[in-house]
C-alpha cells in the first residue's frame, strides 16, 4: 500500500439525502473525497453511522490513509488494560470506515483490504489475549509463570482458521479461532489449574472482542473448529490437540489446516503445533478420496442451509449458495488436499494464490484457475457491499429490490446489471466446480461388457480386504462396470480378469486407490495392462499401490531424467525432513515410484532392457549415494563424526557394471580410511574399527531393513575381503594389502567390476587409482585361466540351469559370459566395468578372436533382454507356458521375436554357441597350461 488515496471510483447514494447530511457534517474535504463520502453514506445506514461518529477523523485519514492505518494500530497496541474495550471498538470503527472508502473508492484492491482488516484482527486478539494473561499472572493464577511470559502469552496458541488465516477476512466477518496452550512450559502437577487459568483468559479475551457495549463491538469471536467442540474446553493442551487429530480427525479437519497459522499469544510454539499436523493435513500419497468427502459437505452444507434449488439473484447466498464463494474455496482446498502431500509448492493459505499454485503445477487448467479467480474477487466484492449496508454478517444478496439497488448503488451499477452479472458468475462457477465434486454426474455409464465374466470370481471379490469397508465398497461399484468393460476389450479377458483378481486380492486397503481410478479412469488401462502382463509387477502394486500417484504428475512417460537431476530431487526431498524414520520412509517411496516407473516403461516399450538395467543401476546408485549421509548424521550424533577421511561404498557385481534388473539385490562393500585416529569423537565414542562396522550395519539396515514403506533393497556383503569371514567394514590399508598379497583370482576378478558409487569422494579417487594400477599389473595367464576353470566348473556344480528360461546359470548364460569377460578385462588390464569391454580385453589378451567376442556379445544381449522382461513378469525364473499371453507377447517384444517358441529355440542355440566359445577358450587353455 502506498499513502495516496487516489479516487478511482465512487458510489452513487441510493438517498442522496443521507449521503449529502453525512458529507455536510465532515469539514475539509475535496471534492472527490466529498463523492465518495456521499455516495457510501447515502447507500449504508452503517457506513453513515461510521461517518457521523469519526467526523473530525475522516478527512486527514482520507488524505493519508496508510498513515491512517498504522496510526490505528499504533493507538491500539498503546492501550491501557483498563481501556481496552472502549478503545479496541473506537479503532475497528475507524479501519471498518477506512478500509470501506479504500474499497468504494477502489484504491485498494480486495487483497489491501481483507490484509488489513485480517492484521487489526490478529492485533486485537494478541492485545486482548495478551491482557488477560498479565492479569492471571499478577494473581499467581497460571503457576510458574512471570511477567517475562506475557510476551509469548505464558505458552498460549492462538491460530487464526479459515478466512482470517489466509488474510481474507471479510468487511463483516466473525474471526475463527482455535485456542490451545504447550502444556510444557507448566510442571505437570499444575497443569489442571493452569488449563483452569487458560480456559479463564480464552473466555475472557473472547468476551473483551465480541461483548456488545455502547461503542459497539470488536469482532465476533467462534471457537467452534477445536477438535470435538462440545465437549471440550475452549482452551485445550497441544498435546490433547494432537491426539484427537491422530486417532479421529476428519477431512473438513484437515481442509480447516490449510488455512491456518499462527496469529497470536504464542507465535513460536503455535508453528511447533501445526508442524506436528503436517502429516495429519498433507497424506503422503495423492487423495482422491478428499473429492468425496468434500463432495458430502458441499451436500450437507445445501441440505442445512437451504442453498439448494434453482438459482435465483433475490436472497442468494453468495458464500454457501450454488457458485458462492465456498465453492471455489473447496474446489480449490480438495486439490490441493490432493496433490499437496506430495508437493510443497501447494500448501498456501490464500485461495487465489491457491488457484495460482495449482495452475503453476497443472492441477488445474490456466483457464479455469483464472476464471475461478476473478469470479473469487467479483464475489467477495458484491459480500463487502451487502456487510456494509448495515455491518451485518450475512452473504445474502438482498430479497427486495430496495435493498438489491442500495448494493448496485455501492458498486457504481444498475440492479438489472447487477443482476446480470450475477447471475453469469454464479452460474459459471457452479459449472465449473460441480463435475469436479459430482462423481455421479458426468459420462454416462459403461454398457454392460459383451463378455460373461466368471461369476465367481466376480462374487469372491466383496470378501477381499479392500472392499470390506463399506466406502470402499460403494465405490468399487461405482468403478466396477468400467473395469469390466476394459478387461473385456483385452485379447485373453479371462485371463486378464484372473489376473485383476490376484491383484485386488492382495490389496490391503481400498479407498484411496479406488478414488484414484475413479478421478482419473485413464489409469485403469495402465491397471489391467500391468495385471495382464507382469505378474510381479502387479504384486508389487497391490503392496505399494501408492505408486500409481506418480503417474499422475504430468512427467511420469517423460525421459529418464538422468542420475544428476535424480540425485537432486531425492537429496532435497530428504533434506526438508528431519526425522531419521520419516527421510527413510521417504527414500522407501520415492525409490519405489521411480522403480516401478522404470518397469511401466519396460513393458510399454518405451525402453528395452539395455535402457531399464541402466535406469535401475542409477537408481540404486542415487539412494546409496542420499541415504549415506542420513544414516552418517544419525550415527554421529550418538558416536561422534565418522574417523578419519571417512568411508566409501563399493558397488560390486552388477551394481558395479551399472547393470541391474527389477530384483536386482545389492553387491556393496564399504572401505574406510581412519588415519591413524583410534577412536571417534561423540558423546559415547567407539573405537575406529567397531564404529565403522557400527556404522555399516547402520547403512545396511537403513536400505534393507522392512519398514512402514517396505523395504529399498537386499543388501549382499559376501564380496567383501575373506568374504563373510571378514568384518562388514574394511579399513582402506587392509583392504588394498589383502588385494595385494591375500586376495583369491575370483576376488580379482570381482575388482574389474567395482566402483565407487558414494562416501568420500578423496577416498574414492584413491580407490579407483589403486583400481586401475593393480589391474594393469602383469599376470601369469595360465595360472589365471587354471583358477578360472575351477571356478566354472564349481558354479556349474552348484548352480544347474532350472531349464531354457533360467538365462542367469549354466553354461554359455549371463554369468558364464561375465566370468569370460572378467577375464579378459584381468588379463588384459582394461578398466572398463562392462561385458562389452571386458570380452573386447579378452580379444586384446588372445583369448578370443574378434569373431568369438561377437558371438559372445550378441549371446549376453539376449539372454539380458530375457532375464530383464522375465524378472518383471514374475520375479523368477519363468515358465512360458504359465505367464500368460499378456507376458508372453511382452517377452517376445522385448527380444524382438514373433513368437515365443522362436525365442526358445534361438536361446538354446545361443548357449550352445556360447558354451562352445568359452570352453574353448578356458578349458584348453588350462588344460594346454597343465
Amino acid at each position: 500500500m502506498t499513502d495516496n488515496f487516489t479516487i478511482r471510483r465512487a458510489p452513487r447514494p441510493y438517498d442522496p439525502e443521507l449521503g449529502r447530511e453525512a458529507c455536510a457534517a465532515v469539514p475539509d474535504l475535496t471534492a472527490d473525497q466529498s463523492e465518495l463520502v456521499t455516495g457510501a453514506a447515502g447507500s449504508s445506514p452503517y457506513l453513515k453511522s461510521l461517518i457521523d461518529r469519526e467526523r473530525n477523523w475522516l478527512a486527514p485519514a482520507l488524505d493519508r490513509p496508510q498513515h491512517a492505518l498504522a496510526q490505528i494500530m499504533d493507538d491500539a497496541r498503546a492501550l491501557a488494560p483498563d481501556q481496552l474495550k472502549p478503545g479496541l471498538r473506537q479503532a475497528k470503527h475507524r479501519l471498518a470506515l477506512l478500509t470501506a472508502l479504500a474499497d468504494l473508492s477502489g484504491a485498494w484492491n480486495l487483497e489491501q483490504v481483507t490484509t488489513a482488516l485480517t492484521d487489526f484482527a490478529a492485533l486485537a486478539v494478541d492485545i486482548a489475549a495478551k491482557a488477560e494473561i498479565a492479569a492471571l499472572i499478577r494473581r499467581k493464577k497460571l503457576p510458574g509463570m512471570t511477567e517475562d511470559d506475557v510476551e509469548t502469552a505464558a505458552g498460549m496458541v492462538i491460530l487464526a482458521m479459515g478466512k482470517m488465516g489466509a488474510h481474507e477476512l471479510n468487511y463483516s466477518s466473525d474471526i475463527d479461532l482455535i485456542v490451545l496452550f504447550d502444556e510444557t512450559r507448566y510442571d505437570p502437577d499444575d497443569f489442571y489449574e493452569a488449563r483452569q487459568g487458560m480456559v479463564r483468559a480464552t473466555r475472557n479475551f473472547c468476551a473483551t472482542l465480541s461483548d456488545k457495549t455502547a461503542d459497539g463491538y470488536v469482532f465476533r469471536t467462534d471457537l467452534r473448529l477445536r477438535p470435538d467442540p462440545a465437549v471440550t474446553p475452549v482452551c485445550m493442551a497441544t498435546e490433547a490437540a494432537e491426539r484427537y487429530y491422530e486417532s479421529l480427525g476428519r477431512t473438513w479437519e484437515r481442509a480447516a489446516y490449510i488455512k491456518a497459522r499462527p496469529c497470536a499469544g504464542d507465535i513460536a510454539a503455535g508453528q511447533r503445533f501445526l508442524e506436528t499436523l503436517r502429516p495429519f493435513v498433507w497424506r503422503r500419497h495423492l487423495d482422491f478420496a478428499a473429492i468425496q468427502d468434500a463432495h458430502d459437505m458441499r451436500l450437507r452444507i445445501r441440505e442445512n442451509k437451504g442453498t439448494g434449488g434453482a438459482l435465483t439473484i433475490p436472497g442468494h447466498d453468495m458464500k454457501l449458495g450454488q457458485g458462492g464463494i465456498r465453492e471455489i474455496e473447496f474446489f480449490t482446498q480438495t486439490r490441493q488436499l490432493i496433490a499437496g502431500g506430495r508437493d510443497p509448492d501447494l500448501r498456501v493459505r490464500g485461495t487465489v494464490p491457491g488457484l495460482a499454485a495449482l495452475a503453476a503445477k497443472d492441477w488445474v487448467p490456466q483457464d479455469v484457475a483464472d476464471k475461478l479467480t476473478d469470479h473469487y474477487r467479483a464475489h467477495r466484492e458484491v459480500e463487502h457491499r451487502i456487510q456494509m449496508v448495515h455491518d451485518a454478517q450475512t452473504h445474502k444478496v438482498p430479497q427486495s429490490s430496495d435493498g438489491i439497488e442500495r448494493i448496485a448503488c455501492l458498486m457504481g451499477t444498475t440492479s438489472a446489471d447487477l443482476t446480470a452479472d450475477l447471475t453469469r458468475r454464479l452460474t459459471e462457477v457452479h459449472e465449473l466446480t460441480e463435475g469436479f465434486f459430482a462423481p455421479g454426474a458426468g459420462p454416462a455409464p459403461t454398457a454392460a461388457p459383451p463378455v460373461e465374466f466368471d461369476a465367481g470370481v466376480l462374487a469372491r471379490w466383496t470378501t477381499y480386504p479392500a472392499l470390506r469397508s463399506q466406502r470402499g465398497a460403494r465405490i468399487f461399484e461405482r468403478l466396477k462396470p468400467e473395469l469390466l468393460a476394459r478387461l473385456a476389450k483385452t485379447a485373453r479377458p479371462d485371463e486378464a480378469l484372473l489376473a485383476l483378481d490376484g491383484f485386488l486380492a492382495g490389496l490391503p486397503a481400498g479407498v484411496q486407490l479406488f478414488s484414484l481410478f475413479e478421478a482419473n479412469p485413464h489409469l485403469i488401462d495402465l491397471l489391467v495392462d500391468i495385471v495382464g502382463t507382469s505378474h510381479a509387477l502387479a504384486a508389487h502394486l497391490s503392496r505399494n499401490a501408492q505408486v500409481f500417484d506418480a503417474v499422475i504428475g504430468g512427467s511420469f512417460f517423460a525421459d529418464w531424467p538422468g542420475q544428476s537431476a535424480l540425485q537432486a530431487e531425492l537429496s532435497h526431498a530428504l533434506a526438508a525432513e528431519s526425522d531419521y524414520e520419516t527421510q527413510l520412509d521417504l527414500a522407501r517411496r520415492w525409490c519405489k515410484e521411480w522403480h516401478f516407473r522404470i518397469g511401466v516403461h519396460h513393458l510399454r516399450g518405451l525402453i528395452d532392457g539395455l535402457q531399464a538395467g541402466r535406469q535401475y543401476a542409477d537408481l540404486a546408485q542415487v539412494v546409496i549415494a542420499a541415504i549415506l549421509p542420513c544414516v552418517e548424521r544419525q550415527f554421529s550424533q550418538k558416536h561422534g563424526s565418522p574417523p578419519g577421511r571417512g568411508a566409501v561404498v563399493l558397488g560390486m557385481g552388477s551394481l558395479g557394471a551399472a547393470r541391474l534388473n527389477s530384483q536386482s539385490d545389492l553387491d556393496m562393500i564399504v572401505i574406510y580410511d581412519p588415519q591413524a585416529v583410534d577412536m571417534s569423537d561423540g558423546p559415547k565414542p567407539l573405537a575406529t574399527r567397531t564404529y565403522y562396522a557400527r556404522f555399516t550395519q547402520a547403512l545396511i539396515t537403513a536400505l534393507s531393513a522392512p519398514m512402514a514403506q517396505g523395504r529399498l533393497y537386499e543388501v549382499d556383503m559376501r564380496l567383501r575381503p575373506s568374504g563373510n569371514q571378514g568384518p562388514v567394514a574394511t579399513s582402506w590399508a587392509s583392504f588394498t594389502h589383502y588385494q595385494q598379497e591375500e586376495a583369491w583370482v575370483w576376488e580379482h576378478l570381482a575388482l574389474t567390476r567395482a566402483r565407487a558409487v558414494a562416501g568420500n569422494t578423496d577416498l574414492a579417487d584413491d580407490f579407483e587409482a589403486f583400481r586401475m594400477q593393480f589391474l594393469s599389473r602383469p599376470r601369469d595367464k595360465d595360472q589365471a585361466l587354471r583358477e578360472v576353470s575351477d571356478m566354472r566348473a564349481r558354479l556349474a556344480a552348484a548352480k544347474s540351469p532350472a531349464g531354457v528360461w533360467d538365462v542367469k546359470n549354466g553354461p554359455g548364460r549371463l554369468l558364464d559370459i561375465e566370468l569370460m569377460a572378467e577375464t579378459g578385462a584381468l588379463l588384459s588390464g582394461a578398466p572398463q566395468r562392462d561385458v562389452d569391454s571386458g570380452l573386447g580385453g579378452a580379444v586384446a589378451a588372445g583369448l578370443l578372436d574378434v569373431a568369438q567376442a561377437q558371438v559372445l556379445k550378441d549371446a549376453y544381449d539376449l539372454c539380458w533382454s530375457v532375464q530383464c522382461a522375465a524378472r518383471l513378469l514374475s520375479g523368477k525364473v519363468i515358465e512360458a507356458d504359465k505367464i500368460g499371453q499378456g507376458g508372453t507377447a511382452f517377452l517376445c517384444r522385448a527380444t524382438g521375436f514373433e513368437q515365443v517358441e522362436q525365442l526358445q529355440s534361438a536361446l538354446q542355440d545361443s548357449y550352445a554357441a556360447a558354451a562352445e566359445v568359452i570352453g574353448a577358450v578356458i578349458e584348453e587353455s588350462a588344460d594346454g597350461a597343465q
